[in-house]
């Protein structure tokens, strides 16, 4: 999470962008949403665009103005698709990351995104130290709001380190097997290879170290190795039965 960073939506019309903003922030661990002036909120399509993002929504600030939005802040940066007259120092996401959270990450920090048709005016952007501009296609620049946060938070996230994804898989799921354990599974495998008549002893020492490259690039697990001990195993009481 990034307590000290909120994002901030002025003036949005559409209450399911509310919505779909509030999911991408969690998507991000971002929980600090400030809403200034919406035009419909709280309303049932936003907490149907949040899928779940619930409690960012319940939570949203809301301001009649950016700059009571803002008051708390140190650093103010906004985004901006619209090339401007005035130039505001640029940042990129990534930039931004960095300022936000690499460069001094106790300071409170307001991401500020504007209207979905027209963004923010230039009096709200002289508000801002900095504008954000998310490259893109120079042709079709225009991102859907809750996509544009996502891009900002994504990189906010990556900045201050990503935690573990959530990994879908073996709920068995082993440990890598240890050194001595592959040592044993080696030795298992030659008596194996000798006992099918795979071996022969001019070539059984670069053979072994070609199979020991194999299996060391695999880093098998313990279950994996068991499986295989078994397979060997195997193969060696039937060629004992022949």
């Amino acid at each position: 999470m990034s307590p000290h960073v909120k994002i901030v939506l002025v003036g949005t019309s559409h209450p399911g962008n509310i919505g779909a903003v509030a999911r991408a922030m969690k998507n991000m661990c971002m929980e600090r949403l400030c809403l200034v002036a919406p035009k419909i909120f709280p309303c049932a399509e936003a907490t149907a665009r949040a899928a779940g993002a619930d409690d960012v929504l319940a939570a949203a600030a809301i301001y009649p103005t950016l700059k009571e939005a803002i008051a708390d802040c140190q650093l103010v940066i906004g985004s901006s698709a619209l090339y401007r007259s005035i130039r505001w120092p640029p940042l990129t996401p990534r930039e931004c990351a960095e300022n936000v959270v690499v460069a001094d990450p106790s300071r409170q920090v307001a991401i500020v995104f504007g209207r979905e048709s027209s963004g923010l005016k230039n009096h709200e952007l002289d508000l801002c130290h900095y504008l954000l501009r998310i490259p893109c296609n120079p042709g079709f620049s225009s991102l859907n709001l809750a996509a544009a946060v996502q891009v900002v938070c994504y990189e906010l996230l990556i900045a201050r380190g990503a935690p573990d994804a959530a990994v879908v898989g073996d709920k068995d799921e082993c440990p890598l097997a240890t050194a001595q354990q592959m040592e044993l599974f080696y030795q298992h495998l030659h008596e194996t290879l000798e006992v099918i008549g795979f071996l022969h002893a001019d070539k059984s020492r670069s053979i072994m170290r070609r199979l020991r490259r194999i299996y060391n690039r695999t880093q098998l697990d313990t279950k994996e190795l068991d499986i295989l001990r078994g397979i060997f195993r195997m193969s060696q009481d039937n060629q004992g039965k022949k």
